[in-house]
């Protein structure tokens, strides 16, 4: 059995900001598992700009960006194994693990950071009509085989869903000289980033459906039209509103996944509105020494932000890998209210409290001159002004723990009005 002080599980951008900040928090023996063939994760495919604005305060393509961390890394001599899955994690920080070159692994840290990241929505989770023919991707799929295998995947093409990888991915197919016909969204407002929308649609001509839906596919062999409908404010398809698109491509942008197989099997709980692990200030799991950052937490879209929260989740497994207690006492519940739909840290332990309080959210609906509300016990403590706030963009939320400490308060609930 190998021992380690920490094992970081993935090595995306959670996983190698959570590593090198164990490493420099005092965790001695700090090994990275990553599953695919190189460091790096969805980053190495993502080839366009936007990344970095607010860590770095430049401008980075995705693998520029992971490129810096993944440097770092090595620097620091961290070990890593790559073309590796791990296969169990245990309540007990026992990891087992498979790959061509190790064969079966079994390991052990005195702490251990999840950061799995997530998986796309596929198009069996969607119940569309129609046949089976190829041509339907999910848009992070098209978007690994353009950007790092170098295939095009189609020529006419219709993308349904507008999350951020759907809309760069029409900016992509535009510049590769495919036809983009239309994006479809389901919801009445878009799950993307504003700039996304501005950027990689308008920029482009590309129109914008919303409150529309595919409605069937059509195709033997390959996808030859695509049928979209309007639907109502029940979310159902409107009879007599169908549109026929004649396209060789259907690309799905439909909702992001939190990998959690592992957490669940640790016996760790999990957020039914993030379905990510409940987790407090320090990142920590409701399984002692599990902590756990990034997209495997709640869906991010700014890589710049699981920076942030890898960091802290590496400081604190560093720290508790290396004995250093953590305090005991009063723990504030954070709670959604009112047009929120989640938030996470879920709990806040008092007396480990940093300076400062992050809470990160999510609106249900898309609010115009906003005002969040933070109450504890019911008394408001804090607000903050928005201009605006949507669906597809999280929210970020900083204010001083001594709102809190010292005050014995039971539960802390955010809400927007």
């Amino acid at each position: 059995m190998n021992e380690y002080d920490v094992i970081v599980i993935g090595g995306g951008p959670a996983g190698l900001a959570a590593a090198i900040e164990c490493k420099k928090s005092g965790a001695d023996r700090v090994l990275v598992l990553e599953r695919d063939r190189e460091l790096g994760g969805i980053l190495q495919q993502c080839i366009h700009n936007g990344f970095g604005l607010q860590i770095f305060k430049t401008e980075l393509t995705g693998p520029e960006y992971a490129e810096r961390f993944i440097t770092e890394l090595r620097s620091l001599g961290i070990e890593y194994r790559l073309g590796t899955m791990v296969m169990s994690l245990g309540a007990d920080r026992v990891v087992k693990t498979m790959s061509p070159t190790d064969g079966l692994c079994t390991l052990s840290a005195k702490a251990v950071v999840l950061a799995m990241g997530c998986r796309e929505r596929p198009r069996g989770a969607l119940a569309i009509p129609g046949t089976r023919p190829a041509g339907v991707f999910t848009a992070g799929t098209a978007q690994r085989y353009m950007n790092m295998e170098g295939y095009r995947v189609g020529k006419d093409v219709v993308i349904l869903g507008s999350g951020d990888i759907g809309l760069i991915m029409a900016r992509r197919l535009t510049l590769e000289g495919a036809r983009v016909h239309a994006v479809a969204e389901l919801m009445p407002y878009s799950n993307g980033l504003t700039r996304n929308i501005v950027q990689c649609l308008d920029d482009y001509g590309v129109p914008l459906l919303l409150s529309h839906t595919v409605t069937g596919i059509r195709g033997r062999d390959r996808v030859e039209a695509v049928v979209i409908s309007r639907v109502d404010e029940n979310r159902r398809p409107v009879p007599g509103t169908e549109r026929v698109y004649d396209c060789d491509t259907l690309l799905l942008s439909v909702g992001l996944i939190p990998e959690n197989e592992l957490s669940r099997k640790a016996g760790i709980e999990i957020d039914p509105r993030t379905n990510g692990p409940m987790v407090n200030e320090s990142m920590e799991t409701s399984v002692p020494g599990v902590f756990a950052c990034g997209n495997v937490v709640h869906v991010h879209d700014l890589v710049d932000y699981v920076t942030e929260e890898a960091r802290r989740a590496g400081r604190f497994a560093a720290r508790y890998a290396t004995g250093k207690s953590f305090a005991d006492g009063n723990v504030v519940k954070t709670a959604a209210a009112g047009g929120v739909s989640y938030v996470v840290a879920q709990s806040l332990r008092e007396s480990n409290l940093d300076e400062k309080i992050e809470l990160f959210l999510r609106v249900k609906n898309v609010y115009r001159n906003a005002k969040f509300v933070v109450t504890a016990d019911g008394s408001p403590i804090k607000t903050f002004n928005k201009k605006i706030a949507t669906p597809g963009e999280m929210q970020h939320l900083t204010f001083d723990s001594a709102l809190i400490k010292g005050r014995s308060f039971r539960k802390l609930t955010v809400e927007v009005e």
